[in-house]
C-alpha cells in the first residue's frame, strides 16, 4: 500500500500566478454586473479599476449625464466600499470635506469638551463632483489628503482606512466662475480619463433599460481586504528592462527643454511631464497587465496608459492651440515614432 505524500503548500510564485489568474476572471465578471445599470463605456471602466489597483486616483472629463456617478456609486457597491459624495460649490469650506470639531456636552457631567466629526473624506470611494467650482484652499484640502492618505485638524491626525480612492469629475463645457486645478496639483491624479458620448445603438439601449421598471441590484464581488490584496499582487509584476526604458523615453520626449526631444516638441509644447509621470507609467502598465491576465509587462500595456497618464501632464502652447494640436495627439505621435 502506497503512502500518500502530503501536499506542499504553493511557493510564493506560484500564489502569484494564482492571484493573477483571479483577477483576471473577476475583471471579467465586474464589466458583466456593471453592465446592468451602466451601458457601454468598457474603455473608462477598465481605466477606473487599473486606478484602483495601481492605488492610484483619477479625474474624469465629461458633460453632464453621462452616468459618472452612477458608474462609482455602482464601482463602490460590487466592491463593498464605503462610498461619498462632495458636490463642490464655490461656498464648499475644507471642514466640509475634512471634518469638524463640534462642542458636546460632557455624558452626565457639566464639562464640556470638542468632539471631532469626521466628513465626507472618511470613505474607500470618494466622489469629488465637479472639483473645479470651488475654491482653490478647499481643493488644497482634498489632494494634500489624496496624497498624505491622512486628514490633520487641529491637534489631532487621522488615517483614513485603505483602500481609498478619490474620483474628481470636471466639466469641460462651463467655465465661468470655476478654479481650474493648478498643473502642480493635476500632476496628483494618476489618470485624466475622458467620458465621452455613447454610441447610436448604445444610447437606443439606455433608452430602453432605464425607462422601464426597477433598476437591477449590483451583486458585491470583492471586498477591502481583496483589493489591498490585489493591489500588492500589482507592484510585484516583473518589468522588462527595454519596457522601463521606454517608459523613460515617452517621457523625457515630451519635454521640450529636453535633449531627448524632436523639434515638434518643442515647437508645440511649453511644459512637459515630471518624474511622477514615469511612474504612473510603470504601475498603470502593471496594473493593465494583470487585468489582461499577463504575468509580464509588455510595451502595449505602457502604450494602453499613456494616453490617460501624460494627457493632463502636457501643457501645450498657442502654436499648438492655433493648429488645433491637444496633448492627446502629441502622445499618439509621440508612441506612433518610439
Amino acid at each position: 500500500m502506497m503512502t500518500e505524500l502530503p501536499t506542499l503548500p504553493p511557493t510564493e510564485t506560484e500564489a502569484d500566478v494564482a492571484a493573477i489568474d483571479e483577477l483576471r476572471v473577476l475583471f471579467t465578471k465586474i464589466r458583466a454586473e456593471l453592465s446592468k445599470v451602466i451601458i457601454g463605456q468598457d474603455a473608462v471602466i477598465e481605466k477606473l479599476l487599473i486606478c484602483i489597483f495601481a492605488r492610484g486616483h483619477a479625474l474624469l472629463m465629461g458633460v453632464p449625464g453621462l452616468a459618472k456617478t452612477l458608474l462609482i456609486h455602482s464601482l463602490a457597491d460590487l466592491m463593498n466600499l464605503k462610498f461619498s459624495r462632495v458636490q463642490f460649490t464655490p461656498d464648499l469650506m475644507p471642514s466640509d470635506i475634512t471634518g469638524t470639531e463640534i462642542l458636546q456636552d460632557g455624558d452626565g457631567t457639566n464639562k464640556r469638551a470638542f468632539e471631532f466629526v469626521k466628513g465626507p473624506i472618511f470613505a474607500n470611494i470618494v466622489l469629488a463632483d465637479e472639483i473645479n467650482r470651488t475654491p482653490p484652499k478647499t481643493q488644497a484640502a482634498l489632494l494634500q489628503a489624496m496624497q498624505e492618505q491622512k486628514v490633520n485638524t487641529g491637534k489631532h491626525q487621522f488615517t483614513l482606512e485603505p483602500p481609498f480612492f478619490v474620483l474628481a469629475t470636471q466639466n469641460p463645457i462651463e467655465q465661468e466662475g470655476t478654479y481650474p486645478l493648478p498643473e502642480a496639483q493635476l500632476d496628483r491624479f494618476m489618470f485624466l480619463i475622458n467620458v465621452g458620448y455613447p454610441s447610436a445603438s448604445e444610447e437606443l439601449q439606455i433608452a430602453k433599460s432605464t425607462t422601464g421598471g426597477a433598476t437591477p441590484e449590483i451583486n458585491k464581488i470583492l471586498s477591502a481586504a481583496d483589493i489591498l490584496r490585489f493591489q500588492k499582487i500589482v507592484r510585484l509584476v516583473p518589468v522588462p528592462e527595454h519596457v522601463y526604458e521606454r517608459c523613460v523615453s515617452i517621457v523625457r520626449k515630451c519635454r521640450p527643454a529636453g535633449a531627448e526631444a524632436p523639434e515638434w516638441i518643442k515647437k508645440w509644447v511649453m511644459w512637459g511631464p515630471g518624474p511622477r509621470a514615469v511612474q504612473y507609467l510603470v504601475l498603470g502598465a502593471k496594473a493593465r497587465a494583470v487585468l489582461q491576465g499577463s504575468y509580464i509587462v509588455r510595451t502595449e500595456d505602457v502604450h494602453a496608459v499613456a494616453e490617460p497618464v501624460l494627457a493632463h501632464r502636457i501643457l501645450v502652447n498657442f502654436h499648438a492651440e492655433s493648429e488645433g494640436i491637444n496633448s492627446a495627439e502629441i502622445i499618439r505621435r509621440i508612441i506612433a515614432e518610439e
